[in-house]
Parts: structure tokens; sequence; C-alpha cells
């Protein structure tokens, strides 16, 4: 082993010379951000690297080899077992060498760079009727390397199976910068005329085929015995009976013996048709005992969760994110499949009568529905982050989340496991691939304290023995990794033990590449990122952070890592990431950082941090990772504390002032309305923009009149008495006062006459730019305002301001009368879909509308979406942007941030403005004020205007069928 500390300056050196461009960090922020994975560790890089092709992999390779300093292969850095965190130079495979090289649709391959993720190559493969087989839950963001480093499986690994099924050629660099191929057959150099190249493979091979020459008896009786036999090397591919496989023997090494920087995989068909039942059991090992009679059916998969894992995701996404479960404490996903949808659904049929007959499920049945499918598969691709942060707040970790046995042993495993977990009073949160036999699991462990530290260590060691005593092994697609490498000699034989050393040296003899994975494993209790120094930030906030016990510390260490923010498509989150692709710009390399300046990690200036504000800088407080993130990270909440505590007592930008301050500005300029517009519509407006830190690539919108905002308030009253009160946010207010009045009309149309109050704020703009003492105060006075007594609902027709009442108020105010304003506010849609009469009938609909959902709503209003209402209402076509608009708020206004706005709308929205028809006019609806200011800005130039939801549903309004 090296000395991890060696300088670093003769490698960045060296690699000037040799791969000039290479992009290369080493200051605190990025090594910061790659200090973790999805797992219990936190190793900080010396440095991380972002190669481009193969020949900057071997630059590397050889300047670190030439300095002694390790060396990480990086994928997604989604590994639960902490394979993707290393002390030297990290590789990013995804950020660069991400690119789909080739598809043989004849012989059904694909040949992909390493940083490729695995929906990209699906999406890729889809349109020839094939997909690649293994698919992970993390398959919106996990890389086809790092899925060849773990020997990755999936939940349709019942038909699949294991990575390593589907290699037919890996392309490698090894320690020492040499390029080679290991396929079916052996390894031989990438460049057949590089002598220097083709005889240090040939050693390469040579040695390799002594060892297993000297080790047949431990390999043929140790290696391969499960479906889910990952741990250790897969020594067997290389006995004579498999032909000296070398690709599928590199596969599952975590990057301990070579670096992939390609692979040629072989894909499958898809499905022509498939069916999903959901069977519910009172627990897991009762489901557990029907396993054996479902594969008898040839299921594609048979996933297994327990009922922490669905009540998390109905608090976090609303009651109607999980649908078509039946009654029960647990549940098993079976999906069948086949060329015929009747024979498929008579196997189904059959199947439920067979299970029922058993006499152990509480329910079953078959999932009809599209969109529940989708739902409840989401549920079960989101396990690892739901069961990581429970519904209750309690945390739970991996470290035992892999272990795999026999599918006919696993309900005898898991009766013994439950028990175990009871002897040491931990408590699991279970789900998995139930038909492979693998069974994930994170535990209550108490990894802070050395008590609990040593308390975790006993538990692992002896859960080792159980699972090796029911004939399984210690990992059954994570990978060993930190977790566990030291049990592997639980598993195995002290000969075998010697021979996974063995084939380690022979590729790599300065044990540079990923070490202590493996072979000399570190200690599974070491370097353990909740084992934090003493000298820790004091954190004293102002946000309450109520779901979080140890507050703001607390909140920022929801994020395990499991990396859904870095998804390209599904969902909202995470704009920027999406934007930029930059690890940087993700909810998790935000979270990641902020846990750094917390502990005084690789951050040291607390609150002052500049790494922090610049990776905050390009978070649009969206508030998306408060819903789409499995664990709940709320960026936006935590950018606005650091903003607070970052500039307190210190001059702020420009734009904080100007756009912060937007409803007292705004409020002000109402008096003098046409002169002020008037003026900023011409040079000194520039000017004024320039001077505020605005950019001038927008129009700044048209301020309203008072007068005509008294005129709408006058006509908004309907003498009937008040069932609720519409909340007159300040954006409404000042720029677009006829959504008062059409709210207004709408509420009285559907039953829910209201009186409008319109001298209130709530904040939202002095918390968006971290002006958290001002927002405190214009928060306590609306509180106390509407607090007087009055129970009625209150409607507020602009989400963000009712996310800020909803949410921000009672969470920064923290006092019950801010919990009961809360509790009273609705948006527009979410009053049309809880409070109107059931008789309501609104007035004719176009038939297609284009939807921009503003990300708050989104966010904070679960199961009250636009979309929702708008299909219930009878529009038939509802085509919603599934995104940011770009705008959000203050963010698409800052003169930095205009280019990032712009990309952005460009994910989402900006396509389906440009599918407009001119000829075939369709409405456009976006209830947030800076959704239809970027629309306007977009797509004004060609007549297409936003409408509210209330101008839509106006009843005294001219029906839409042209483009505005």
């Amino acid at each position: 082993m090296t000395d991890t500390t060696t300088a670093l300056e003769p490698v960045v050196a060296r690699l000037a010379e040799t791969a000039p461009g290479l992009r290369v960090e080493t200051g605190p922020g990025p090594t910061g951000l790659y200090a973790y994975d999805a797992s219990n560790y936190r190793v900080p890089p010396r440095a991380v690297v972002f190669p481009r092709n193969a020949d900057d992999v071997c630059a590397v390779l050889r300047a670190c080899r030439e300095a002694g300093v390790p060396v990480t292969a990086r994928g997604g850095g989604t590994s639960m077992a902490g394979n993707a965190v290393g002390p030297g130079a990290v590789l990013d495979f995804s950020r660069y060498m991400n690119r789909i090289l080739d598809i043989d649709v004849q012989s059904r391959t694909a040949r992909v760079e390493a940083g490729v993720i695995l929906d990209a190559l699906r999406s890729a493969t889809a349109p020839h009727g094939l997909t690649f087989g293994p698919d992970p839950s993390s398959h919106s963001r996990c890389t086809l390397g790092g899925m060849i480093g773990n020997d990755a499986c999936g939940n349709r690994s019942v038909r699949h199976g294991r990575t390593s099924g589907h290699i037919e050629a890996l392309e490698i660099v090894t320690a020492d910068g040499v390029r080679a191929v290991a396929d079916r057959t052996g390894l031989r150099a990438a460049d057949p005329n590089d002598t220097d190249a083709v005889q240090r493979v040939a050693r390469l091979e040579a040695d390799v085929r002594r060892l297993i020459d000297a080790n047949l008896a431990p390999i043929r009786t140790e290696l391969g015995r499960i479906p889910r036999q990952v741990s250790g090397y897969q020594l067997h591919h290389l006995l004579p009976e498999h032909g000296f496989d070398m690709a599928r023997a590199l596969v599952g090494t975590e990057g301990s013996c070579a670096v992939v920087t390609a692979a040629t995989v072989r894909l499958v068909a898809t499905a022509q048709v498939t069916a999903l039942l959901t069977l519910g059991y009172d627990d897991v090992v009762d489901a557990a005992e029907d396993v054996p009679e479902i594969l008898r059916w040839n299921p594609t998969a048979v996933e297994g969760m327990d009922e922490a894992i669905v009540a998390t995701m109905r608090a976090r996404r609303g009651p109607d994110s999980v649908t078509g479960l039946p009654e029960g404490r647990a549940w098993l996903y079976v999906e069948l499949d086949g060329d015929d949808e009747a024979a498929v659904n008579a196997r189904a049929a059959a199947l439920l009568d067979v299970l029922k007959a058993q006499g152990r499920m509480t329910g079953g049945r078959v999932v009809e529905n599209a969109a529940e499918r989708r739902s409840l598969w989401r549920v079960r691709e989101d396990g690892a982050g739901l069961a990581a942060r429970l519904v209750d707040g309690g945390e739970s970790w991996p470290g035992w989340e892999d272990a795999a046995v026999a599918p006919e042993n696993l309900a005898a495993y898991l009766r013994d496991f439950r028990e175990l977990l009871a002897a040491h009073e931990l408590t699991g949160v279970l789900y998995g691939h139930f038909g492979a036999g693998c069974v994930h699991v994170r535990i209550d462990f108490d990894l802070a304290t050395d008590t609990g530290r040593a308390a975790a260590r006993r538990f692992l060691s002896e859960a080792a023995a159980l699972v090796v005593e029911h004939g399984g092994t210690l990992s059954g697609e994570h990978g060993d990794g930190r977790a566990r490498g030291e049990l592997l000699q639980v598993m195995y034989s002290h000969r075998m033990i010697r021979a996974f050393a063995a084939f380690k040296e022979i590729f790599d003899p300065e044990g540079l590449l990923n070490p202590g994975i493996i072979v000399a494993p570190a200690r599974l209790d070491a370097d353990l990122a909740l084992h934090t120094p003493t000298d820790v930030l004091p954190v004293d906030t102002l946000f309450s952070f109520p779901h979080d016990e140890d507050g703001f510390a607390g909140a920022v260490r929801r994020c395990v890592g499991v990396g859904r923010c870095r998804s390209d498509a599904g969902g909202v989150m995470c704009p920027s990431y999406r934007a930029t692709g930059e690890e940087n710009d993700s909810t998790r390399g935000r979270a990641r950082l902020l846990q750094e300046m917390v502990r005084s990690g690789t951050v040291q200036e607390g609150w002052r941090s500049t790494e922090v504000r610049d990776a905050l800088d390009l978070c649009l407080s969206c508030k998306a990772c408060s819903s789409d993130c499995p664990v709940g990270v709320d960026m936006a909440t935590y950018k606005a504390e650091f903003l607070h505590q970052h500039y307190k007592g210190r001059l702020r930008p420009r734009s904080h002032y100007s756009l912060g301050w937007l409803p007292l500005t705004s409020a002000l300029a109402g008096y003098a309305a046409r002169p002020v517009n008037a003026l900023l519509r011409g040079p000194v407006g520039k000017l004024l923009a320039r001077l505020g830190g605005v950019t001038t690539k927008r129009r700044i919108p048209a301020f309203a009149s008072r007068r005509t905002l008294r005129k709408v308030l006058r006509a908004a009253q309907t003498g009937e008495p008040a069932k609720a009160l519409l909340f007159v946010d300040s954006f409404t207010r000042a720029f677009r006062p006829e959504v008062v009045g059409a709210a207004s009309r709408v509420l009285v149309d559907a039953g829910i006459p209201c009186t409008a109050q319109d001298d209130l704020c709530c904040g939202l703009t002095w918390v968006s730019t971290g002006q958290l003492s001002i927002a405190r105060r214009i928060m306590a006075r609306t509180v106390a305002r509407l607090d007087n007594g009055d129970d009625r609902p209150i409607v507020v027709a602009e989400p963000s301001c009712a996310a800020a009442l909803k949410r921000d108020v009672p969470e920064l105010l923290g006092t019950r009368a801010a919990r009961r304003v809360a509790a009273r506010v609705h948006t527009l849609t979410g009053a049309l879909t809880d409070l109107a009469a059931p008789d309501w009938t609104p007035p004719e609909l176009p038939t297609s509308v284009v939807l921009q959902t503003h990300c708050h709503e989104y966010a904070t209003f679960k199961g009250r979406h636009p979309r929702d209402l708008l299909g219930r209402l009878g529009v038939r076509k509802v085509d919603e942007a599934e995104g940011c608009c770009g705008l959000a708020g203050n963010f698409g206004f800052e003169e930095q941030h205009y280019d990032t706005s712009i990309a952005v709308a460009d994910l989402a929205l900006k396509p389906r403005l440009d599918g407009i028809d001119q000829d075939a006019p369709v409405v456009v609806v976006a209830d947030g004020f800076s959704c239809a200011t970027q629309i306007d800005h977009l797509a004004g130039d060609r007549g297409i205007r936003a409408l509210h939801l209330a101008e839509l549903l106006d009843p005294a309004a001219d029906r839409p069928g042209e483009t505005s």
C-alpha cells in the first residue's frame, strides 16, 4: 500500500504534459463532493479527474503510478457499499465518457463508454425492440461502468440475472496504464502493434492462468454456488470448463483490478406484453414463503417491500402516490410477460388463484391501470431513499443491505434474521429482489457514537455468520466495498482469500486501484461519515427544521447519496443539474457540501464558505427536491438559511435588494404605474436593471395601477356571505389584478364565495434571497392578521405564495398561530378540488391544454395538481411540461442566471411551446406568475399568452379558442 499523502503536484504537472486540457479539480469544493457515495463512508479524495477518453485514463494511471497516488473509478456515485470513494484520485466517468459508440441490432450488442447512463442506453435501443436486461432501481442515474464494477442486477434479475451475464468484452486500462481488451476467451492488448503492451498483457494473462490452475478445487467448490453470489472475485469464470472468460471475471471487481473504459454488452428483446400482480401479506416472511411457487410461473420480477416504505411515500408525496396495493403490511410485486395479452392475463389470474389457495396472502390483484403500475414501480425503485428517512423521522443506514440466499431458503433466512435484529434491539426496513433471494435492508444503527459503532460491528459479524449458515452471500449485487470486505473471511476459506489477493496483485502489484476494497480491506467501521469531529460548526438557525431532530445538521444529513437528483427525466428535480450536468449543481452535491460545512471537513469557512455559496448559486429554489427526493431534502430552505447566515452583517448582491424587496417597490409603483412603466421601457429601465443586478435580456413586467386593483376588488364583492378568504398576494396585486376578479368569480360559481384580503404579504421574496429576519417580521404581521379566530379556508391564486404560507411561514415562525394559518391555505386548484359544491359544473373548456405547473405547487400541495383537476373537469388532453419553467421567481431575472434559466426552459417548457401549431391554437395554462412571465418571454412574440386557471374557468370570460 502506498502513502496516500503523497503530494499531488507532480501528478497535475505530469497530466498537463500528457493530457492537455484534462479537467483536474483539487479544491475543497470538488473533493468534498466526491468524498461520499450512497454508503455510510466518507473518504475525501486528493483530486477529482474528468477523463474524456481512454487516452486520458491511461495518462492518469501512469501519472498516479509514478507518484504512488491511488485511483478510484466512479460512475453515478450511487454505491451503497463504499466502493466509489477513495483517498487519491477519483475518476468521474459520467461527465464526459458517456457516449454510446455503436448499436448492432443484428447481433443484439452495443458498445458503450463506461459513463453511459443505463436509461440512456435503454432509450437508444428501445426503437429496435431491445434493451439491456439488468435494471437496478437506480437505472435513471447509474452508469454501465458502475454496474460492471458491482455486477449489478435489478428488479428483473429473476429473468435477466447479473450484469456479468450480459458482457461480451471489456475495454480496460491496467494499473500501469496499458490498454487491453478482456473478452470471453482471455485478455489481449488493445493495440496489436504495441509490442510492449502485447508482451505486458501476455505476461498478465499467463500469471492468471497459473493462479487458476493452482486453485481449481476451492474455486469450483466455493464460488458460483447461488445466482446472486457477488462477494469476492468471480474467478470461476476463468475455469477451463468456462473458457477462461476474462470479461466476466473482471465484472464485480469494483475497480480494484483494472479500470473499465468501455464495454460491449449483449441486449435482450423487450417484452411484448406484461402483467403486474400486487400481493399483500401480514409480513415479509409470509411473502417469502410464496416465492418458490411464484418462481414456477417463470416471472420476470418478484420484488418485495414492507409497510414502512409505503407509509413514507404516502406521507411525502400524498396519499394518492401509492395506489393499487391490496390490504397487508408487506407486499410482493410479480411481473409476468409474454407475446399474447390474453395468455399473459390468464396466467396472472391462474397464479392468483393458486396463491389464494396457499392461504398466506391477505389480498391480491392484477394492476391494469398503466399510471398505477408506474407509481407502484416508483415506490419500489425509491426504496433505498424512502427507507433512509422514514415518516416518523427515524434514520436507517446500509451496511447489511445486500445479503442474498437461494430463493428457497429466503423465508428461513428472514425468520432468523429478524430474530437477530430483535436480539440486538435493532429495527430494519426490508425490501428487495425476493425472487432472487436478495434482501435489501436499512437498519437503525447508531453510527455516531463509539458505543453504537461497536454494537453495529458485533451485529454485522453475526449477520455474516447467519447468511453463510443459510448458504448465502454477503453481497448480492452492491459489491463488498468498504462495508463487507472485512467480512469475506467469514464466507470464504483462507485459501480462497489468498487467491483473491493473488489475483489483484497480478493486475495491480502496487495496490493503487481502489485500495481497501475486497483485498486488504479497510475496517468496516473506519471512515464512517457519521463519525464526526468534536469541533463541528455551531448551528443556530432561523428556520426551525421541525422534522429533523438535529435541526439544520439533521436536515442536510437527509441526503444519503442515492442520486435521484441526477436523473434526466421523471419528476421535476433537479433542474440545475439537468441543465449543466455537474455534480456541483445537483441536490446531492449541494447537500454533501453542506454536510462538509457542518462538520468543518474539506469546507473550513463555515457559513462564510465561498464553495458552498457557489454550489448553491444555480439552485433555483424550486422546492422540487422536497417532494421528488426520496429522503425529502429541501434545498430551497437550506439555501435560504445559508444566504441569511452568509450575508449577515455584510453587503448583499444587488439583486437581493432590487428583487427581494419587490413587494414594497411594486406597491409604491402602483401609485404611479403609467409613468413608471414608461420609464422602465426606455434606456433608464435598462440602466436601473443593470444597477439592480437584473438582466436586460428580459422585459420588465408592467406594473398595474392601484386604480385597476381597486376596480377589480370592488367587482369581486358579490354580497354573498363569504365561505373563504381570497389572499391577494404581492405578484397578483402588482402585475395581474385581473386574476383576482377571475378567481373570485370562479369561487362563487363553485359555491365558495369569498372576501378578498389585499394588504398582506407572505414574505416569499425575502425568503428566497435569504433575508430571513425581514421575512419573519412580514410573516408575523400576516399571521397576526389572519389568525383572528376565523377558520375559513384561505385561497391563494399565486402558487408560490400559497406554498410560502403553507410551509415557510410555520417553519420560520414556529408558532401555533402560524401552523393554524398554514392549515387553512389552499391553492385555487386545491380549493376547487376539496371545497367546490358537488354539483358545480364549470363553463365549457377546451379539449386540449398545454400546462406548466408551478414547482412550489407541485412540491407542496401533494395530490392537488392542476393536471388532475383539468382532467376531471373534462379536458381530454393535458400536455404538461414536466419540469421547472426556469424563471423561478428572482432566479431568472438575475443577470448571472439568465442563460441557466433559458437552459432549464429548454428541457421541457420550450419544446411544448415550440410544438404549438399556429393554425390549430392551443390554450396554455400557468398559474405561477414566474411561469407565465417565462412563457411570455419565450413565445409572446407568437401571440402565446398563458392563462391562469382562474381565467380559464372564469364564467364571465370569453371561451378560449384562440392562441392567447
